[in-house]
C-alpha cells in the first residue's frame, strides 16, 4: 500500500530536522538530501525545486533552504545551526568534500555545562539524569577524565541504514523502525515465550522483530517509538522478520544512527542511549582542552610528532565522523598511552639520562679481544657489540638489554665489553641467579679473558670461608679484574675498588634492592636475558634499558627436531628417549609446574613423584631422579650438578630448568601435557638439549587436542627462531598471559596491542626519553600538564622496575 501525504511528510521532515541540526554540512543522507528529495518528494514539487543543487550551495543558502522546505512541510524549526554546531576549535569544516557517512549532532543541552570544570572535575559535574551517578560508580567512572578515556569497545556503521527491503535472507542487519504494535505469545507445543514488535522503516516498508524468551522486552518498548534493531534476517514471501540479537530505543537524540555509533563496555541496566549522552556531554563540558604533548605536535627545532589535537582525538575516538578520523585519532591515544608508560617507567627507575663514565674504546682493544676467541663473531653479535661500545663511550650511563637465544653468544659479547670496561683501569662484575650458572659463567669468561691477562674471580655461597675471603681481598685491591657471581656479591663485606660494568644475567630473577647494591656507585650496566621476547614487549617491559637483540646462531648449531604426539602416543616419546640413553645420551622430561598455594606445590610434588614412578616402571633400565618445586634452590644446585656429571640418565622436573645450564650430553626433552606451556617458554626448554653439538630431540605431548591447540603448537615444530615465535605467544595469548608479565605489573592497555605496535612504542619512547633529557622530573611549566596526567593515570600504567 502506497504511503499517504502526511507519511511522507514525516519521513522527509525527520532527516531534514537531522540535517539542520548538523550545521547543514549534507551528511545525513547517504547520496544527499537531493536525492532523498528526488525519491519520497514526488507529492511536493516545490521541495524538489528548493533542494535542487542542495550539494553545491554555500552553507548559508543551505539554511535559508531547509528553512523553507521545513515549514512549506508543515514543521517547526527546532534549533539553530549556530546552536546545534559543535564547539570544536579543532573541527575544520571549511568547503570539504561533502561525506554521505556523516554524523548528526544531538541537541545541546538546556543548561551549559559549569564553569570551572577541569579533568579532575566530580563525573557528577555533568548532567547525568536520573541514577547516572550510580550507573557511572558502577563502571568505576569517577572524574570526567575516567569518563572521556572511557573508549568505545566497538563501533556500528549507522551512517546509512539501510531499508528492510535491501536485506538477505540468513544475514544479519541493523535497522531502525518505528513501533507499530506489540504482542506476546506463547508457542504450544514447547512453551516459548515470543515477543513480537511489528514495525516500519524509514521507507515505509514494514516487519516483524522476534525475541525469544525475553517477555521483558515487551514494557521496553512503547508504540510509536523509534528502535534501532541488529538480528538475523528471516524471509518468507513477502514477510520479514528480525530474530533479534541486540536493540536500543532511539531516545529522542541523534546519537545512536545517522553515524559511525559508538559501543561501549556496559553492565546490565546500563543502556548505551546513557553511555553515549554522558560521553557527548562530557567532550561539551571542554570545548577548548589542553593538551599536554601540545609543545611536541609543532615542530620546534625537532621532528614534529604529526599528531592530531587531544580534544579532536577524544571527539572522533567517541563519535567518529569518518573510518579515517577515527584511526587517526585511536593512533594519538594510544601514542598518550605509551608515552606515559614510558615516562612512569623511566622517572620511576631513576635511569632516565643519567651521567656516568666515558670509557675509552680503540679499536685495538677489540681486535685484540677477537683475534683470542676461538671462534668468529656472528654478524648479529658485531651489531651489539657495537651498540654497547657506543653506550660505554657516552657521557650518559649505559643501561643496555641484551636478549638472545640459548647459544647466541650473549656471553661473548659481555665478555667484550667487560675486556673494555678492565682497559679502562676499572673492574667488572657478572650477577647469575644460581651457583651453577654462575660457575659456568665463570667457566666461559676464564677462557676468554684470562688469554689477554683479565683476572677474573669466583664468589658464590657456597665456598669455604678461607677462599671467601681471600676473593674479597682480591677484589677491595683492585687484584681481581672481573668477578662472577650471585648474591653473594652484593651481601655486606663486598667492597670494589672500582666497579665501572655490571652485566646481570635473567635479572628478573633479583628482586630491585638486590640490584641497587650492586649498582650503588653507577656503573655502566649490561643486562642478559635469554628468554626471546618480541621487541615491543621488551621496550615496555624494560622501558629504562635500550634493547639489543642476538637473533643469529653461530655457524654449526644444528637446530633441535621438534615433533609434536597426542597423548595417546607418548609411550613412543619414552621409547625414543630409552634409545637415545642407550647411545650413552640423557634426558629431560618436563611436567608443567603449578605455582599458588601450599597445597598445589604438595600435589605438584605428588604428581611429579607418580610421573618418575610410571617411568621407573616403562623405563627400569634408566637411572631417574627427580626436580620439582618444594627443593630449595642448594638441592636444585646438586640434582642439577650429579645430571651434568651423569650420575643418572633421565630427569623429571616440575619447574623450568635453569635457563643457560649446559647438560652437554643431554639430547631428547620430553614435555608432558605441553599446551599449558607458553611458546616461549617451550622454546627455552627446548634449548637445554644439544648444547654438546649432538643431534637433538624435543617431543611435546599434547594432553589436549583441539585444532587451536594443536596448531600453537606446530609453531614450536616448524620454527627454531625464538624471536618469531616470541612474537606469535604475544600474538596468540596477549601479553597479559605470558609468563611472568602479569606479575612484572605490565598495564591492561586499553588501546595498545604490544603485539602490532612496535612502531608506535619506538615513537612513544624517543618522545620521553627526550623530555627526560631536559626535564628529569618533569618540573618545568611546559610539563605541568604531562606530570598532572602521569600522576591521574599512574593506577592504570604498570611499569616494571630494572635499574
Amino acid at each position: 500500500m502506497a504511503a499517504t501525504r502526511d507519511e511522507l511528510k514525516e519521513r522527509l521532515l525527520r532527516p531534514l530536522r537531522r540535517e539542520l541540526a548538523d550545521g547543514a554540512q549534507d551528511r545525513v543522507v547517504a547520496g544527499g538530501l537531493e536525492k532523498l528529495a528526488q525519491n519520497l518528494a514526488g507529492p511536493f514539487p516545490e521541495v524538489r525545486r528548493l533542494l535542487e543543487g542542495y550539494r553545491d550551495l554555500s552553507q548559508e543558502e543551505r539554511l535559508g533552504r531547509l528553512h523553507k522546505v521545513i515549514a512549506l512541510l508543515g514543521g517547526q524549526t527546532l534549533i539553530s545551526a549556530t546552536e546545534a554546531a559543535p564547539q570544536d576549535v579543532f573541527a575544520r569544516r571549511a568547503k570539504q568534500p561533502a561525506q554521505p557517512a556523516a554524523a548528526p549532532q544531538p541537541k545541546p543541552e538546556t543548561t551549559p555545562p559549569p564553569e570551572g570544570l577541569t579533568l579532575d572535575s566530580s563525573v557528577e559535574s555533568i548532567a547525568l539524569g536520573l541514577g547516572g551517578k550510580k550507573k557511572m560508580s558502577e563502571l568505576g567512572i569517577r572524574t570526567l577524565r575516567d569518563l572521556l578515556h572511557n573508549y568505545p569497545r566497538r563501533y556500528e556503521d549507522r551512517r546509512a541504514l539501510v531499508s528492510i527491503r535491501e536485506v538477505h535472507e540468513g544475514e544479519k542487519a541493523t535497522v531502525v523502525g518505528k513501533v507499530l504494535s506489540k504482542e506476546m505469545l506463547k508457542t504450544p507445543r514447547k512453551g516459548i515465550t515470543l515477543v513480537q514488535v511489528r514495525l516500519m522503516d524509514a521507507w515505509g516498508w514494514k516487519f516483524t522483530a522476534v525475541w525469544f524468551n525475553q517477555p521483558w522486552v515487551l514494557k521496553s518498548i512503547q508504540e510509536g517509538s523509534s528502535v534501532i534493531i541488529s538480528g538475523k534476517v528471516q524471509k518468507r514471501g513477502s514477510q520479514i522478520s528480525l530474530l533479534v540479537e541486540y536493540f536500543e530505543n532511539e531516545e529522542g537524540e541523534s546519537l545512536s544512527t545517522g553515524r559511525i555509533v559508538p559501543v561501549y563496555p556496559a553492565k546490565e541496566g546500563i543502556s548505551q542511549a546513557f553511555l553515549r549522552r554522558s560521553a557527548w556531554r562530557g567532550l561539551e563540558a571542554f570545548p577548548l582542552l589542553p593538551d599536554p604533548l601540545e609543545p611536541y605536535l609543532q615542530a620546534d627545532g625537532a621532528p614534529s610528532l604529526d599528531l592530531p589535537p587531544l580534544r579532536w582525538s577524544l571527539q572522533q575516538a567517541h563519535f567518529p565522523d569518518s573510518e579515517e578520523n577515527l584511526a587517526r585519532a585511536l593512533e594519538r591515544l594510544k601514542f598518550d598511552e605509551y608515552v606515559l608508560l614510558e615516562l612512569k617507567v623511566m622517572i620511576q627507575s631513576g635511569g632516565s639520562g643519567l651521567l656516568g663514565r666515558m670509557f675509552r674504546v680503540e679499536p685495538e682493544m677489540i681486535q685484540k679481544f677477537r683475534s683470542s676467541l676461538p671462534f668468529q663473531l656472528t654478524k648479529a653479535q658485531e651489531r651489539v657489540l657495537d651498540e654497547i661500545l657506543a653506550d660505554m663511550q657516552s657521557e650518559k650511563q649505559m643501561a643496555r638489554l641484551v636478549q638472545g637465544d640459548v647459544g647466541s653468544g650473549k656471553t661473548a659479547v659481555a665478555a667484550a665489553a667487560l675486556y673494555v670496561a678492565t682497559q679502562n683501569g676499572a673492574q667488572g662484575a657478572l650477577m647469575a641467579p644460581t651457583e651453577i650458572l654462575a660457575k659456568q659463567h665463570y667457566a666461559n669468561l676464564q677462557k676468554y679473558l684470562f688469554p689477554l691477562g683479565v683476572t677474573v674471580d669466583l664468589l658464590v655461597g657456597s665456598m669455604p670461608a678461607g677462599e671467601k675471603r681471600e676473593a674479597l681481598d682480591r677484589l677491595r685491591s683492585a687484584h681481581t679484574d672481573v668477578v662472577v657471581g650471585t648474591h653473594a656479591l652484593i651481601q655486606e663485606g663486598v667492597e670494589f675498588k672500582d666497579l665501572g660494568l655490571a652485566v646481570i644475567d635473567e635479572e628478573h630473577r633479583f628482586g630491585v634492592m638486590q640490584r641497587r647494591r650492586l649498582l650503588k656507585s653507577r656503573p655502566d650496566v649490561l643486562v642478559m636475558s635469554a628468554t626471546p621476547i618480541p621487541r615491543s614487549l621488551a621496550l615496555t617491559m624494560y622501558g629504562d634499558l635500550e634493547v639489543s637483540q642476538i637473533d643469529e646462531l653461530p655457524p654449526g648449531r644444528t637446530p633441535v627436531k621438534t615433533k609434536v604426539l597426542t597423548h595417546k602416543l607418548r609411550h613412543q616419546a619414552y621409547a625414543f628417549a630409552r634409545q637415545e640413553i642407550q647411545k650413552g645420551h640423557q634426558a629431560f622430561v618436563v611436567t608443567p609446574m603449578i605455582e599458588e598455594g601450599e597445597s598445589e606445590v604438595t600435589a605438584e610434588l605428588q604428581a611429579a613423584t607418580r610421573l618418575a614412578e610410571e617411568l621407573q616402571e616403562l623405563l627400569p633400565d634408566v637411572r631417574i631422579d627427580l626436580l620439582h618445586g618444594k627443593m630449595r634452590a642448594e638441592e636444585k644446585d646438586a640434582v642439577m650438578e650429579r645430571f651434568r656429571y651423569r650420575h643418572f640418565d633421565l630427569l623429571v622436573s616440575t619447574t623450568v630448568i635453569e635457563v643457560g645450564v649446559d647438560i652437554p650430553q643431554a639430547t631428547v626433552m620430553v614435555i608432558e601435557n605441553a599446551e599449558r606451556f607458553g611458546l616461549a617458554q617451550l622454546h627455552q626448554l627446548r634449548g637445554r638439549v644439544g648444547r654438546g653439538g649432538l643431534e637433538a630431540y624435543c617431543v611435546l605431548i599434547a594432553g589436549e587436542t583441539s585444532k587451536k591447540t594443536m596448531s600453537r603448537l606446530r609453531v614450536i615444530e616448524e620454527s627454531t627462531d625464538g624471536f618469531y615465535i616470541a612474537e606469535k605467544d604475544l600474538e596468540l595469548r596477549g601479553p597479559g598471559e605470558l609468563r611472568g608479565v602479569r606479575q612484572s605489573g605490565m598495564p591492561d592497555l586499553k588501546l595498545g596491542d604490544l603485539a602490532s605496535d612496535a612502531e608506535t612504542i619506538e615513537r612513544a619512547r624517543e618522545l620521553a626519553k627526550r623530555i627526560l633529557e631536559s626535564d628529569p622530573y618533569l618540573d618545568h611549566p611546559k610539563h605541568a600538564l604531562l606530570k598532572r596526567e602521569l600522576q591521574a593515570r599512574a593506577e592504570a600504567i604498570g611499569f616494571r622496575e630494572v635499574i
